[in-house]
């Protein structure tokens, strides 16, 4: 096992969180906590150590496609896709909070879903640990949609 790639694929989803966390921070005090939210929404503070756990698995997961030399197009094609649901991901933040746009945040979030979806079928194909970890990730950003769905909603 190659020790460096799990590094490298933990910093990459890291990476995507700061740049998402670039536009969110500024937002929370100010925008954010204006709005009417659901009576299902976590507390402030949840949310942070919940994304750092769920970078590092997603980090674990596509080191294990990138580690798999089974079958180089399917590794190329999974690894393809989980960088545009990262790209997706680093997105969101900027259209919900930097924009300040529910409705846009929504409509994102509802695609970077389908992608998460998509990335879990291409990595089972290559990987079923790999694939089984961005479940918790797909769970938490259907938590996310229906938050977002439900302050477009109340605002």
């Amino acid at each position: 096992m190659n020790i460096l790639k799990p590094i490298i694929s933990i910093i990459i989803c890291q990476l995507a969180g700061l740049i998402g966390y670039l536009f969110t921070r500024p937002a929370i005090p100010t925008w954010y906590a204006f709005l009417r939210k659901p009576f299902f929404t976590p507390p402030d503070w949840v949310f942070g150590p919940a994304w750092i756990i769920l970078y590092i698995l997603m980090g674990i997961a596509a080191s294990l496609v990138w580690q798999n030399r089974s079958d180089p197009k399917k590794t190329r094609n999974a690894l393809t896709l989980f960088g545009v649901q990262l790209v997706l991901y680093a997105f969101w933040p900027f259209v919900f909070f930097g924009l300040k746009s529910p409705l846009a945040g929504l409509i994102e979030i509802t695609i970077l879903a389908a992608a998460i979806l998509l990335t879990i079928h291409k990595f089972l194909g290559v990987s079923r640990t790999a694939g089984i970890l961005l479940i918790p990730y797909f769970i938490w950003v259907s938590f996310a949609s229906g938050l977002s769905l439900s302050i477009y909603a109340l605002n």
